[in-house]
């Protein structure tokens, strides 16, 4: 398994910071030191928090910033192995089985044949592990899956090798960077945890949602950001069911200038409550707090 330059901008925590900022993303400097350690030492990170505050696109940005693949693995609830790993095509295999049965081969043959690596369907696991160039493998939402599979990932990010019993074992021609994210749906073994790196990823603060926002959406009303981080912090306090993330922040952000709207007013949040909040709870609730809202962007 060969090991992967990194380029020289990324060998210092700072540098990281600054090109992560130049591929509009604003990381701090825990962030910043985490994908710092995940280069140097080559360890999975494990991003925890809330939904909607940026893990996913921690991994995106990424790489793009190592001008490499992304390979995603979203996690589900009944996730096994097969459609993580790797399957066989079984219409193709059937196909050749058709078209061969007259010609007089050996059973070994055919067999050997249909359980080539041209039958193989490469799912996320070991698409990874077969690229040319160390990519970045996102599992997203890890903690949707059972501990079954919890546990045969492990396995597989100890060694990051992987067997197939009609191929052999099939080694990672380069390591890839590993990020795994969790909404802390479950809670994770500590198995995993040793095994990774591990930060928390919170709501940002005030001044750095403003910043997120002007970067994502560069031309923005600074007053407008400010307004949109404001009554984004305030939504937050709130006993929601469903408190908006960042990403519902870009969104608002991308929706107000599309309707040309520069500033904020009681009848403006309520025309467009529908891109931030998607519960009809939680918008009754912000409906008892409207007043309230509506003076924090005076």
């Amino acid at each position: 398994m060969s090991q992967a330059s990194i380029p020289p901008q990324l060998e210092s925590v700072e540098g990281i910071q600054a090109v992560l900022r130049q591929h509009n993303y604003i990381a701090d400097l825990p962030m910043a030191t985490a994908l710092r350690l995940v280069l140097a030492l080559k360890k999975p990170l494990l991003v925890e928090g809330p939904a909607g505050v940026g893990k996913t696109q921690i991994a995106k940005t990424l790489a793009e910033v190592l001008d490499t693949r992304l390979i995603r693995l979203q996690c589900y609830e009944g996730l096994d192995t097969a459609q993580a790993l790797y399957e066989w095509n079984y219409p193709k295999q059937m196909l050749h089985i058709r078209l061969t049965e007259n010609l007089g081969e050996s059973v070994e043959k055919r067999e050997a044949e249909i359980f080539s690596e041209g039958y193989l369907l490469r799912r996320p696991l070991l698409e990874a592990i077969l690229q040319d160039k160390p990519p970045v493998l996102l599992i997203d939402e890890i903690d949707r899956t059972d501990e079954e599979f919890e546990a045969f990932l492990l396995e597989l990010l100890a060694e990051f090798q992987i067997t197939i019993p009609e191929l052999g074992t099939i080694r990672a021609r380069h390591r890839p960077y590993v990020i795994l994210t969790s909404n802390r749906s479950r809670e994770l073994s500590d198995a995993l945890r040793r095994r990774c790196l591990y930060l928390w990823q919170n709501y940002p603060s005030f001044e750095k949602e403003v910043e997120i926002i002007e970067a994502r959406l560069p031309g923005i009303n600074p007053r407008l950001a400010q307004k949109i981080a404001r009554v984004m912090a305030h939504l937050r306090e709130l006993p929601l069911n469903k408190a908006p993330g960042v990403a519902e922040s870009l969104d608002w952000a991308q929706a107000l200038v599309s309707l040309h709207k520069e500033a904020l007013d009681l009848q403006v949040l309520e025309q467009t409550w529908g891109v931030i909040l998607k519960d009809r709870d939680d918008l009754a609730l912000v409906e008892a707090h409207k007043q309230r809202l509506a003076e924090l962007v005076l």
